[in-house]
Order: structure tokens, then C-alpha cells, then sequence
């Protein structure tokens, strides 16, 4: 992490920020670490895809929008739509109606499975394609600037952890987790 800010610090601006938006029983001092860490989990998330948002608003663009059209590119060639939802970790039908404003704009594709006619096979449109290309470029310019100055084993040994967050989250948190 930067070296100009220690852990209390971080804790107490996490918990500040947090206590100021009025959510959860905690007031300034009367939290663990592990529920300041949690909150400033949460509070960076949010802002960071509001501000990647606000960034990829000009070009008609998400980041909803960006992290499905990227799940479908990075999946086996025609995935089921089923598999990209839970690649997305989110529920069909909000990933459905994602598909169906991609689709519309041109985006993406439905084909069907010719094994099974309830299943969708999705791929990007190449008008997906450089719109997803314009989308990452933006993101690229955003995210360079939010890491800047952080040393390259901060963000590694982050990456580590938060993995291994989603790891436990993926596994419903069962006893022993």
C-alpha cells in the first residue's frame, strides 16, 4: 500500500465514509478491522464501477454491459447463456435482460444449441467485438490511474486475496470455510 497512510488510518476513512452514509449499527471506533475492511471492500467496488460508469456513459457503454459482452468473449466458443450468468455470478434473468439490450444494439448474438432447442449459444457480434475493444480502452486509461503509484506485490498480493474472497463467497460460506 502507499506508505504516507497506515492501517488505522484506512480504517478510520473506511469507517467515516461508511458510518456518514448512515448504513449498519457501527459509529467511528466501535468497529474491528475486519468489518472496516469489509466496508472499504464494498465502498471501492461501488465507486469504482460508478466512476467506469460515468467514464463509459458517452459511448452508450456499462460496465454491466462491459463485464458481459468480456464473459462472453473470454468463454468457449458458443457458450449457453446459462454458463455465462454463472461465469457473472448473477441470476438468468438479469443476465437475459442484459442480452437483450446487447442484442438489440447489435452486440451480441443468440443462436440455438442445436442439441437442445431451450438453450441460447451466445457470441459477439463484431460491432461487439470493437465496441468491447473501445469499452476496454477506456477502462485501461481509468484503472492505470486508480493503481498508480501502488508497488506491483501490493497489487499481486491483493489480487491474491480478493481470489481467494470470491473463492470462499463461491462456496456459500458452508461450515469450515
Amino acid at each position: 500500500m502507499m506508505a504516507e497512510q497506515s492501517a488505522g488510518d484506512d480504517a478510520a476513512e473506511a469507517g467515516q465514509t461508511f458510518g456518514a452514509i448512515g448504513i449498519g449499527p457501527f459509529r467511528e471506533g466501535d468497529a474491528s478491522p475486519d468489518i472496516y475492511f469489509t466496508i472499504s471492500l464494498v465502498l471501492a467496488a461501488r465507486r469504482w464501477r460508478s466512476l467506469l460508469d460515468e467514464k463509459l456513459r458517452p459511448i452508450n457503454q456499462s460496465s454491466a454491459r462491459m463485464e458481459a459482452m468480456s464473459a462472453i468473449r473470454n468463454s468457449p466458443t458458443l457458450s449457453p447463456q446459462v454458463d455465462i450468468a454463472r461465469r457473472l455470478r448473477i441470476e438468468g434473468p438479469t443476465l437475459t435482460r442484459m442480452l437483450d439490450s446487447l442484442e438489440k444494439d447489435g452486440l451480441v448474438e443468440r443462436l440455438p444449441d442445436p442439441k437442445d432447442r431451450r438453450t441460447k449459444l451466445l457470441r459477439l457480434t463484431p460491432e461487439g467485438e470493437a465496441a468491447l475493444e473501445q469499452v476496454f480502452a477506456i477502462a485501461e486509461e481509468w484503472r492505470s490511474r486508480l493503481l498508480d503509484g501502488f508497488a506491483e506485490d501490493d497489487k499481486e498480493q491483493a489480487t491474491r486475496f480478493c481470489t481467494a474472497l470470491v473463492g470462499r463467497l463461491d462456496t456459500g460460506l458452508e461450515d469450515g470455510a
